[in-house]
């Protein structure tokens, strides 16, 4: 399979996802109300605390798979694995998923801060949620097989079906039969019966075809990987709590409409998380089998290639949304006052993702080389630092607070941690990679967005809510990061030299 046309479609697939939940949700908040929507952001932080259940599964799978397609195992020890590990997904999606149902009432009582909501209906939607989220991360088994078998293609064509079910087909249900929180949640739980099917198919069509040879039943088949998953499994929980401590801890303390306010920023900034997912999603794979080939110079170059990729489009996508967040909101809303109040969080959580975008690099070379004690180590390190902070600052200054500590701690991170990370993996990569891969991309680009924003302010007295003022320095971020990048520049001087 072509990485590019993984990379290409895995963007497309990946914008569209984001493009589509941050268009139609005003559409909620209008239809819904503010607060209703901040169950709905309440339901995103669970599938994300969720995945602690995980245990390193979902990325073993992938890369076990990965490995399979290099000729590193054979076919019967890859349907043996695949299904202890079925085994385990079911097993705990069943005690997770139970467990959420049974504390509904508990969380609709004594967490949340409801004003117009009953705790029935509360009660009610976190019951749907248990089940739905249960059923959404079983398909993270055959998701891993898929997206191991780099069937990126195929991948982001289903998930550009099931987001415009999850998103915009929902809205004529709701017309139908109610904007209500019952109704909304219903119907992803349906959408989440068809993802799983969808999914489970697939990865049925890639799993090796073994004729008149058993499998048989043992555990014997999860040991050789377990250090490695118990590895990411840690890794993973240290990761969540990282990335979603503020969000629990901001749910107890803001009122639910205001909670809601925030999930609105947050979920904007998110997405210059999305738009880096589809580079690890093809990378991870490609990496992986470079290094079971002992193809040390083509991983390094497809390690930083990649990094560029996302240092110019997540870089100016942060960069953009830094300066013109109020815009943003307000061109997304057509709300001044909402968008005067959730600035500032937007702001700060667009460029704390786009800081963690970059630092999420060396995962990805320790995913690749089956050790990620420093990833572990640095995570950790990390979250001792990073959550008493947060629930320090959250309770003082609120959601402003929380921002700040993520912007702090994510720039520590990435100037610190990465270093000593490339230091010990890869000796005198650092300083090649900080400096041409990140910041010689990311510095013109934040000068010229300064420069651009000072004269539209100073000099034509610019007073915002323009979309043509929004593309247009988007785009002049967009260029300046890519002039920036020797990658970038690279393929145009191919493509020019070609066409000459």
């Amino acid at each position: 399979m072509s990485l590019k046309g993984n990379i290409i479609s895995g963007y497309v697939s990946q914008i569209y996802v984001a493009l589509i939940g941050v268009l139609i949700l005003p559409l909620y908040i209008r239809y819904m109300g503010a607060e209703a929507y901040g169950l709905i952001g309440f339901f995103t932080m669970l599938q994300a605390w969720f995945s602690l259940l995980d245990m390193g599964l979902t990325p073993t799978i992938g890369r076990e798979t990965a490995r399979y397609r290099a000729g590193a195992s054979g076919g019967v020890e890859f349907r043996r694995l695949f299904r202890v590990l079925s085994c385990i997904f079911y097993g705990l999606a069943f005690i997770g998923g139970g467990v959420l149902f049974f504390l509904s009432e508990k969380i609709s009582a004594s967490w949340l801060k409801p004003v117009a909501l009953s705790a029935n209906d509360i009660q009610t939607a976190l019951q749907i949620m248990a089940i739905t989220i249960a059923l959404r991360w079983i398909g993270g088994l055959y998701r891993g097989v898929v997206s191991g078998s780099e069937q990126i293609i195929w991948l982001s064509a289903f998930n550009v079906i099931i987001a415009t079910l999850r998103f915009v087909v929902v809205l004529p249900v709701m017309l139908l039969y109610g904007a209500t929180p019952f109704v909304f949640f219903w119907f992803q739980l349906l959408v989440s019966v068809i993802e799983v099917v969808g999914l489970f198919y697939k990865s049925r069509l890639l799993l090796p075809i073994l004729g008149a040879e058993r499998i048989g039943w043992s555990i014997e088949p999860i040991k050789p990987v377990l250090k490695f998953s118990l590895s990411i499994a840690f890794t993973s929980a240290v990761w969540i709590l990282v990335t979603q401590s503020d969000k629990l801890i901001l749910s107890n303390v803001l009122a639910l409409s205001e909670y809601g306010h925030f999930t609105l920023a947050v979920l904007m900034a998110s997405g210059i998380m999305v738009i880096s997912g589809p580079i690890s999603l093809a990378i991870m794979p490609r990496m992986a089998k470079l290094h079971m080939e002992n193809m040390r110079s083509d991983l390094i170059k497809v390690y930083r290639d990649a990094t560029q990729i996302v240092s110019v489009i997540s870089g100016a996508a942060a960069i953009t949304m830094f300066f013109c967040s109020e815009t943003v909101v307000y061109l997304w809303t057509g709300d001044a006052k909402l968008a005067q109040e959730v600035s500032p969080i937007l702001s700060l959580y667009s460029v704390g993702n786009g800081i963690l975008s970059i630092g999420a690099f060396p995962y990805y070379l320790q995913y690749a080389k089956g050790n990620l004690k420093y990833h572990l180590f640095g995570n950790l390190g990390l979250l001792l630092f990073l959550i008493p902070l947060i629930i320090l600052a959250a309770r003082e200054y609120g959601a402003i607070g929380a921002g700040i500590v993520w912007v702090a701690m994510n720039a520590i991170y990435l100037f610190v941690w990465v270093a000593y990370v490339h230091y010990k993996l890869e000796p005198g990569i650092h300083l090649k990679w900080i400096m041409r891969d990140v910041l010689t991309i990311i510095f013109p680009a934040i000068l010229i967005g300064a420069l651009f924003e000072y004269v539209m302010l100073k000099v034509f007295h610019y007073n915002g809510n323009s979309f043509v003022y929004l593309t247009f320095f988007g785009l002049v971020v967009l260029a300046t990061a890519i002039l920036g990048s020797s990658y970038s520049r690279s393929i145009f001087s191919s493509k020019v030299l070609a066409r000459g």
